[in-house]
Formats: structure tokens, sequence, C-alpha cells
């Protein structure tokens, strides 16, 4: 028996929570200079919250080891290529690139994949949502490398979001895929550290950044537990549109915490990306 409610309203907020909480452990990724080292410790938050939880869950059957060490594999990919893709790119470039496309090609697989439909209006607002995204980085004149990164980080990331999502319903119970994905996801994070950073520089890290990755670890977890109660019950593309308007609080912490302007095009963008907000809400509904 699932846990948690499946009302609309509920499952709609928490999806515009998971992109908050996306955009900001997004923001700290970025702000350090040894990125593997943080995002270890992101994955080790959750290897601590899957050891503590697994005893109160359920152990996963059949096909949904499956789904699980798919999405593990997935998530890996997407964490080597998101972090590429900062070392190579600006936070402002590579992450609605990445985030912006994502939908659109998570619309495509569930739809190959699952035979996942949508009405006529709801992929226009998973449109809007896009193109809002896409105004952002438009006449930038962006590395080709580091857009590059960034349009295979969308791919990783539109395949562990279908994974993720056809595997919670697989397992029919959102709080105990998480656990199991945290769990795996951090010992197969942490298996690789001794091969990539001796014992000197994660002890630096741990005595400069702990704190820091600590936050981004919960915040991260977080977020994703919010998306996965999301899919459970609602079509995957728009569950996936309205997470990627992470970049609208994104591109606020980058005028906050990076410096970053706030012009007229971003402006734009942010008109169209909410807009695309209220189209999948109101559509979901019916």
């Amino acid at each position: 028996m699932d846990r948690m409610t499946t009302a609309p309203d509920v499952l709609y907020a928490a999806v515009l929570l998971a992109a908050v909480a996306h955009a900001v452990w997004n923001a700290l990724l970025k702000s350090v200079d040894d990125r593997l080292l943080m995002m270890t410790a992101i994955r080790s938050v959750g290897l601590v919250y899957g050891l503590t939880m697994m005893w109160f869950v359920e152990l996963p059957h059949g096909i949904t080891w499956l789904w699980l060490v798919s999405a593990v594999a997935a998530h890996l990919v997407y964490f080597v290529l998101l972090i590429e893709s900062y070392r190579l790119g600006d936070m402002s470039v590579v992450y609605p690139i990445a985030r912006g496309s994502a939908p659109l090609l998570l619309a495509l697989a569930a739809f190959v994949s699952i035979g996942e439909t949508l009405s006529l209006g709801q992929v226009a607002a998973i449109a809007l949502t896009s193109l809002g995204l896409f105004v952002l980085v438009f006449g930038r004149g962006s590395r080709r490398v580091a857009i590059l990164a960034a349009l295979a980080t969308s791919v990783s990331i539109a395949l562990y979001s279908l994974i993720g999502g056809i595997g919670v319903r697989a397992a029919g119970d959102v709080l105990s895929f998480q656990v199991w994905l945290e769990l795996l996801l951090g010992l197969s994070v942490l298996s690789y550290l001794p091969i990539a950073r001796d014992r000197a520089q994660i002890a630096h890290f741990v005595r400069r950044r702990a704190a820091t990755g600590l936050a981004a670890g919960l915040i991260s977890m977080a977020g994703f537990l919010a998306f996965l109660w999301a899919a459970r019950y609602l079509p995957l593309a728009p569950v996936a549109a309205l997470r990627e308007t992470s970049l609208i609080f994104g591109a606020v912490i980058g005028t906050v915490a990076f410096r970053e302007p706030f012009g007229r095009r971003r402006v734009a963008a942010a008109t169209l990306v909410a807009s695309g907000i209220v189209a999948l809400a109101f559509l979901g509904r019916s």
C-alpha cells in the first residue's frame, strides 16, 4: 500500500518544491572547486538515509531490482555528464540547456517505451515551457563543447526520469523505491572515490565543505523524493516539465549568489515558463 496522498494540488506543489531544491543543490555543486567530492558528499547523505530507512521499508521484489539497477546506472552517467558540463561552461548556459530539453526528450521516450500519450494542450504546454528555458541561453555565443555536454546531460536526465517513473510504479511504494535507490547510489559513488582522490584531498574537502555537502545532500534527496511521489501518479512528461522550472529559481540564485544579470531576455523566458506551468497545472486536473 502506498503511504502518500494522491491529491493533485499537493502533487503539483511537491513538483515545484522539487524544482526549487534542484536549483539550490546545483548552485552548491557549481560553487565549489572539486565537484566530484561535492557530488560524493551529496550521495553520502543519501547513503546514510538509505541505511537508516531500509529497516522500515519492504525489500524490493522481482522486476523492481532491474529498475533500481537501471536507475543507478542512469544517475551515474548523469553525475559524470553534469560535472563535466559545469567544468566546460557557466551554470547560466549549461543548466538551462540540460533542464530545458529534458521534458521534450522524456515525452518522446515515454511515448515510445510505455505508450504514454498526452493531449494536444499538454504537448503545447511542455513545448512552451521548454521554449522559455531555451530563451535564457539564446544568442549567448556559448562554447560548442559546453552546449554538446549540456545536451548529453539532458538525455541522461530524460533517461533517469523515465526509469525512475516506471520503477516507482512497478515497486508500488514511492518511499521504498527511493530508499533503495539512495542506498545503491551512495555505495556506487563512494566505491569510486578512493580511485579518484587521495586521503589528503578528501580530508581537506571535509574540513572546508562538510556543512555545504550535508545541506546539498539533504536538499537533493528531498527534491527527488518529491519528484518520485508525483511521478507515481501523474504523467511523466508534465511532471518533468514542471520540475524543469527549477531554471527560474536557478536564475534568481544566479543573480543573487553569482551576480548574473536578470535582463529582458530572462524576464521574457520567465514569462514563457510561467505560462507553461499554469497550462500544465490546469490541464493536469482534467
